[in-house]
């Protein structure tokens, strides 16, 4: 079996940084153009859709939060129990 010449086995990929050319530097004006750029091609929800998400993700957090804080007040009182509290 041939081995490839090419490629050297013991020497890991580096990862190329993505979007900058080697050798050039770093603007703060183009990063904040592209940023710019880029925002105005995102898809913004409308503020019904927002206000329905937003209210959603209340809920799911508020519904955790009490499921997690139950449980360990039952873990607590377990743990008193055991320690004979």
């Amino acid at each position: 079996m041939a081995r490839n010449p090419t490629r050297n086995p013991s020497r890991p990929k580096t990862p190329r940084s993505v979007g900058l050319n080697p050798g050039s530097r770093f603007s703060i004006v183009s990063f904040f153009g592209e940023v710019w750029g880029e925002l105005r091609r995102v898809t913004w929800p409308s503020r019904q859709e927002a206000t329905r998400l937003t209210v959603l993700v209340l809920i799911v957090s508020t519904a955790f939060g009490l499921f997690l804080g139950g449980f360990d007040l039952l873990f607590s009182e377990l743990m008193s129990f055991l320690a004979g509290n």
